[in-house]
Parts: C-alpha cells; structure tokens; sequence
C-alpha cells in the first residue's frame, strides 16, 4: 500500500454527533468500502469536541488509482453523499511513517 488519503470531515451544522455517526458507518462506509482499487479503507470516529467529527483513512496502489475511483460513477457518488452531510471536507495525501509495526 503505497498511497493513503486522509479525509477530515465536519459534520453539518443541523446533524448531532450520532446522526453524523450513524449515517457515517451505516451509509457512507458500505458505498466507501465499494471503491474500485481500495486496498484498505478505515474510518475513525472523533468523540470530543473538536471541530473534526470523523477521519477516514483510505489506502489505493497509487494516486493515480484513488483519482480512478473517484472518477467512476461509484466514486462520485461517494463524494456526493460525503459532501451533503458534510459542512467541511479536508482531503490530506499523507507519506504514512510506520514508527512500531503491528499486525493488520
């Protein structure tokens, strides 16, 4: 796995936190799961008060393969939902730096 995206997200305004919640891993995450080329997909919720209500971690071959994705029709339909739920969307192209390995 040679390229991560990490995508930062704020829910919108009139959604509480277990509405953002619910509709993030029950909705979002099976359409997500579906991108073509995805070697891993992680979705990590935020339980303070923070601006940031979720980060997702998501893993393609090459940068080349997560445009791909988001090009197919899944994958705009993906960023569709994303973005009518979402007051804030902060897309990050990280170099992941394993510092203590572990098992996947």
């Amino acid at each position: 796995m040679s390229f991560k995206a990490v995508i930062l997200l704020s829910r919108r305004a009139d959604m509480s936190p277990a509405e953002f919640t619910s509709w993030w891993l029950n909705e979002h995450a099976p359409l997500a799961a579906g991108l073509p080329g995805a070697r891993r997909v992680v979705f990590n919720t935020v339980d303070d008060t923070t601006e940031i209500d979720g980060i997702s971690e998501l893993w393609f071959d090459t940068k080349a393969d997560f445009e791909a994705a988001y090009a197919t029709p899944l994958g705009q339909a993906v960023a569709a939902d994303s973005i009518a739920h979402v007051r804030r969307r902060v897309r990050l192209f990280v170099e992941e730096n394993v510092v203590v390995p572990g098992a996947e």
